[in-house]
């Protein structure tokens, strides 16, 4: 049996599969109204999360036949969950795959995110072996628009009004990068 990659370390941050204990995290961060508001759904509440967290903890694939990877961020030195970091397959038959990536309001701004979402990518490229990741955000989303830059992604697109979200129709960019293009030749700050 090999042994698990889990928890990765990087600089700031450790890298593990979701728990059951980590459902009050998981309610602090989308059980608030500010961190779903360019996401196509509401507030969670403790219920909601607490299904939805049993789902996404079996999401540990690193295997080629393996269909989606979901990190929980803890700040090292400490327990606080600080975000959710996930790359999934897309296409098999074209090597596609998406990153995700939700970062509690209180971390946003630290570079914890580019952190989390650098080693996300390069699993998704360097373990999966996906020929390209896509990454999507609500044009309103200027945080998670600059996330993806910094991370090296292209903007490929941007989409008019093609998503009603909460009775809005809004816009959506559209950052990919390919397995050729990773990892980026310029280096990525923390801020």
């Amino acid at each position: 049996m090999a042994a698990s990659p889990f928890p990765i370390v990087t600089e700031r941050l450790l890298l593990r599969p979701f728990e059951d204990a980590d459902l009050d995290a998981m309610v602090a961060i989308y059980g608030r109204e500010d961190v779903n508001r360019y996401l196509d759904w509401g507030a969670r509440s403790r219920d909601d999360v607490r299904e939805w967290l049993g789902r996404i903890k079996k999401m540990t694939a690193l295997t080629p036949r393996g269909e989606a990877l979901r990190l929980a961020a803890i700040i090292k030195g400490g327990d606080a969950l600080i975000g959710d970091f996930s790359v999934w397959r897309t296409s098999r038959d074209h090597l596609q795959g998406e990153l995700g990536f939700v970062v509690h309001p209180d971390h946003q701004g630290k570079g914890y995110g580019l952190e989390a979402a650098r080693v996300v990518l390069g699993l998704g490229f360097e373990r999966l072996g996906l020929h390209r990741i896509a990454a999507q955000c609500d044009a309103r989303n200027a945080p998670s628009a600059a996330l993806m830059e910094r991370l090296g992604m292209r903007r490929e697109a941007h989409l008019l009004q093609n998503m009603l979200v909460k009775g809005e129709w809004v816009d959506t960019l559209v950052y990919a990068m390919l397995a050729s293009e990773w990892p980026p030749i310029a280096p990525v700050d923390h801020a």
